[in-house]
């Protein structure tokens, strides 16, 4: 059965991007490879996640890309990151610098926080009942 592999985040810079999702959200750096024309192939995934989808991390070529950057979803939160320890996590990554837009909120459907990453594209933290 096809599954998505991967989704692409257009960034800004590779190496912050990449600190960011590992250090911030604590992310596995996948793979990192220097494609040879001055661009990579950056993929991050959710820790512990070995077959779930990840991140290419695409640094924006050429002004409509970089434009996009932090707008991708026009908005709206665009990406969700489920946990089993909303509160570990909410903690770990409040710690880490992660700016959540709003307290922790206790919904039918489980414990969502929404965050932005480093670019201000909008994520939930949601710990599903």
């Amino acid at each position: 059965m096809p599954y998505i592999a991967l989704v692409t985040l257009v960034v800004r810079d590779y190496d912050e991007a990449i600190a960011f999702y590992t250090d911030a959200l604590g992310f596995e750096l996948v793979e990192d490879t220097d494609r040879g024309d001055g661009t990579r192939w950056v993929v991050v995934r959710p820790g512990g996640a070995p077959h779930g989808t990840g991140l290419l991390l695409a640094r924006a070529a050429g002004e409509a890309q970089r434009a996009s950057v932090g707008a991708q979803t026009g908005g709206r939160v665009g990406f969700f990151l489920h946990t089993e320890d909303f509160a570990r996590d909410h903690a770990r990554m409040t710690a880490a610098g992660v700016r959540f837009l709003e307290e922790p909120r206790h919904e039918a459907y489980g414990s969502v926080a929404v965050f932005e990453d480093l670019y201000g594209n909008r994520w939930d933290l949601l710990q599903p009942k």
